[in-house]
This record gives C-alpha cells, structure tokens and sequence, in this order.
C-alpha cells in the first residue's frame, strides 16, 4: 500500500482577511466555519488584519448608525434598514447583533491583540472574542484598558497585554497585513484565499465554502495519484 502524499492529507491552508468591526466577518465566519464542517477535510486558519474605516475615533459620540450614515454618506432612515437587515441575517446564522448597545471605535489595537494572540497560538480564540464582544456584548474594543479586560477573560496576562498595546507591538503587523491586502488587490472584507489559489469574497453560503474546499482536496488527490 502507498502512503498518502504528504501534502494531500495536509491541512487546507484559508487566509482569512477581516475587520473586527465588519458585520459582514463575524457572518462570513460563521458561514465559512459551517462549510469547512461540511467539507469534512481538514483546514487551517490564519486571520489577517484589514481596517475598513482606519479613520475612526477611538472615541465615538453618537449611536452607530449615526456613524454609519456619515461613513457612507446616507440618510438615517436608510442607515436604520441598512442596520436591521445585517442583523435579520446574523440571527439565521446564530448571532445576536446588538446595535443600540454597540460602541463604535477605532480596530487598530484590537488587531493588534488578535497578533498578539497569534503569537502565542491563540489567535482564532481571540478573534471570536473580540467580535462576540463588539457585536453582541456591548463592549469597547478600541481601549487598552478594555482589550487587557477582555484578554484576561481567555486568561491572558493582563499585565504584559496592556504592555504590549501600550508600545504598540504589532502594530507593524497589522500594517503588514494590511499591505498585502492592497497587494492581492483586497478591497472588501471578509474576503477568504483558500490553498494561496483560491479567493472567495464575501460571506457566502456555507456550500459556496464546502465546494471550494472539497474542489482543492479533490486536486491535492488527483495530484498526488
């Protein structure tokens, strides 16, 4: 009997570029994660920063869809439907966005605490976290203060989390991350790159995710017979 070829049983490599304060990423991930499940070949994530709107005050005073409808420059009617429609398709896939409790911020030091996750082998954990956090609970996630809070949850060093937010370090990471998506032409989140081959944009239906991973699996085998 052959062996297996060493890099078709390997995991599938999916980079996943997304911002913490998309609603489209925290639903893509799930759609994504239900059709990885259905695929039922092995994957491995790796998330990658990207800043819809780096102009954001860490500090917003207003509701979020007031903030909205200045970003894009629409009226607060349509901001509302805009509003209501994202979290109608957050409840399909499971997820409970709250948006009067929402306080709307700047990501560059939350995604700097999802590389300082990464580091140390936690990064998809945080990631999760800082989302439900965000877009669920109601919680500040542009603060130091407020990240170190909910770092220490997943039980990091709250301590050496304020340190390293406080100097800023990763934040060569986050822009390096964000380069590469100008590079790759990235100019939408979530957007998903599957087998460095494959780019998926959007948050697609979880079988839209299950066939482009059996499609890869399916190569990797065919090669390697």
């Amino acid at each position: 009997m052959t062996a297996p070829d060493a890099a078709s049983s390997a995991p599938i490599k999916v980079d996943i570029w997304s911002d913490i304060a998309c609603p489209w990423c925290y639903i893509g991930k799930r759609k994504f994660e239900a059709g990885a499940a259905a695929a039922g070949v092995p994957v491995e994530v790796e998330y990658h920063s990207f800043e819809l709107s780096p102009q954001t005050p860490v500090e917003f005073d207003g509701r979020h869809v007031d903030f909205l409808a200045s970003h894009l420059g629409v009226g607060g009617t349509q901001a509302n439907d805009m509003l209501d429609r994202v979290t109608g398709i957050a409840e399909s896939v499971g997820l409970h966005y709250d948006y009067d409790a929402l306080q709307t911020t700047n990501t560059v030091l939350g995604h700097q605490l999802i590389h300082y996750a990464k580091a140390r082998g936690r990064q998809a954990e945080m990631k999760e976290r800082l989302l439900k956090a965000y877009f669920e609970e109601g919680r500040h996630v542009g603060r130091v203060d407020d990240l170190a809070d909910l770092a220490a949850e997943l039980g990091f060093d709250r301590a050496d989390v304020v340190r390293s937010l406080s100097a800023d370090e990763y934040l060569a990471d986050v822009r390096a991350d964000v380069a590469q998506a100008g590079e790759l032409g990235i100019r939408g989140v979530p957007f998903f790159v599957i087998d460095g081959r494959y780019g998926v944009s959007g948050a697609q239906d979880a079988t839209t995710f299950a066939q482009a991973l059996q499609q890869v699996a399916a190569e990797r085998q065919g090669a390697a017979s």
